[in-house]
């Protein structure tokens, strides 16, 4: 059975025609519209290929330069010896080879909105200027003596962690909070079923008007995790209709590795054998990167790798088992690092959350080191932007405290977010008493549990 759906949500950005599905970026859009009403820098993060210009391309047509110039730039497509004469211009005879002056990207932006794409990718000597005009200063062009003043607005956008890049020196600390006066987060295409569909809908209307897709198609494009994105997802259906037969796109046209999701299910031994075999590390393996790609959420995992839940969880219980170096007299076995940083530990306490100015009470399911699940919660969209996040550990005396992004969410109130700048010294408690927990369930550690890497807390 073909799905033909309801007609496509689409919105017309001058040239640019969108598609915006998900309830998540449906508010991410109003945002948009609310910021473009000033001046502010705005930094747009996101993975690659999740829509990070769309957003840019909003924030300028919602604008009142709208009417003025849209300049954007991939500063990683740039060289690194010509960004800054791209980004300044320069005069002739600047450098062999300059036979006529030539206007920089700010210069051609005048009045209107300068877009930078990969911001994280300039050289730190490039981010010093940049600051310098961002702040008001006039500049040169490169061997130029003549001063120019511009009036740009300035959007920028990275897939990278740009706080990571301060601590590490490659990127400067002013220049990271000049460009983020204001700051959105595009979600990637996993966690926008919505979108995936009627962006699916959207390519095959524009490149094969003719041709439907199947019910069992969607729910394969559904469950897979899309590493590229939209990019990829059109990709995925340019190709996979022009190989189609007939009319219908159906789950066989998909490319293996993303039809295999559903009909390629792992099978589950009934003996564990004394050792590992080489198809056991690769399904081991299988398994292990599946919850990487969604921050440690079983569920989605076991969805993407077409297996049931109560699947994984045994699977995952086999290989805690088959981690323990020697024997021991421990009931459940040895925990590795890697499991460590999945480890979930239910709680049951209440939490207080601080949405822009409203207090919410909602109920603590389980905690990781690198995030919380939480239930309880009326209209949890309203959590998309960020929130605070305050409870108990129980049995001790350390409240945790930190500011939360929100990662999954369930219609009945349920949702997983990970912590955002957790205090070091609540970091330490929370890996410590999860150590605690750990043993008293009758795990063996031989060392304290691994530090995040940003995960989410799973539902239970």
């Amino acid at each position: 059975m073909a799905s033909h759906g309801s007609a496509i949500p689409t919105l017309r950005l001058n040239d640019l025609e969108a598609v915006i599905s998900s309830e998540v970026m449906q508010k991410l859009m109003v945002m948009a519209q609310r910021v473009a009403r000033g001046n502010a820098a705005v930094l747009i993060t996101g993975e690659t290929g999740s829509g990070k210009e769309l957003i840019a391309r909003a924030i300028h047509f919602y604008s009142n330069r709208s009417a003025k110039p849209w300049i954007d730039v991939n500063c990683a497509a740039l060289p690194e010896h010509l960004v800054e004469s791209e980004l300044f211009g320069y005069e002739k005879g600047a450098f062999s080879g300059a036979d006529s002056a030539k206007l920089g990207m700010f210069e051609l932006a005048d009045k209107g909105t300068l877009f930078l794409d990969e911001i994280g990718e300039l050289d730190t000597r490039v981010q010093v200027k940049l600051l310098r005009v961002l702040d008001g200063a006039p500049y040169y062009r490169l061997g130029g003596s003549r001063k120019v003043t511009v009036d740009v607005r300035l959007v920028t956008a990275t897939n990278r962690s740009l706080e990571e890049a301060v601590r590490s020196g490659n990127f400067r600390s002013d220049l990271f909070h000049r460009i983020g006066e204001i700051q959105l987060h595009v979600p990637p295409l996993r966690e926008r079923p919505d979108d995936i569909v009627a962006l699916a809908n959207f390519f095959l209307q524009k490149s094969h008007p003719g041709v439907q897709i199947t019910d069992q198609a969607i729910e394969i494009l559904r469950a897979y995790h899309w590493p590229g994105n939209i990019r990829e997802l059109r990709n995925v259906l340019m190709h996979s209709a022009t190989l189609a037969d007939g009319d219908e796109l159906r789950a066989s046209d998909l490319p293996l590795e993303i039809a295999r999701i559903r009909s390629g299910p792992i099978s589950t031994p009934t003996h564990i054998p004394a050792e590992t075999t080489d198809l056991d590390d690769m399904e081991r393996q299988t398994i292990m990167s599946a919850l990487n790609r969604v921050g440690g959420h079983q569920g989605l995992a076991a969805e993407q790798l077409g297996i049931s839940r109560r699947t994984l969880s045994r699977k995952l219980k086999r290989y805690k088992l088959e981690a323990t170096d020697t024997p021991t007299t421990e009931p459940l076995g040895k925990l590795s690092e890697s499991e460590k940083q999945y480890y979930r530990a239910r709680l049951g306490v209440r939490a207080q959350l601080l949405v822009k100015d409203d207090e919410l009470s909602c109920e603590v399911v389980n905690v990781s080191a690198g995030g919380v699940a939480l239930q309880g919660i009326q209209e949890p969209f309203r959590l998309a932007g960020g929130f605070e996040v305050r409870f108990a550990l129980p049995g001790e005396n350390q409240i945790i405290d930190s500011k939360a992004q929100l990662v999954w969410l369930e219609p009945r109130g349920r949702v997983g977010a990970r912590f955002v700048d957790l205090a070091p010294e609540m970091q330490l408690s929370l890996t410590r008493w999860l150590a605690k927990t750990q043993m008293e369930e009758g795990w063996h550690l031989g060392t304290t549990p691994a530090l995040p890497r940003g995960g989410s807390s799973e539902k239970s």
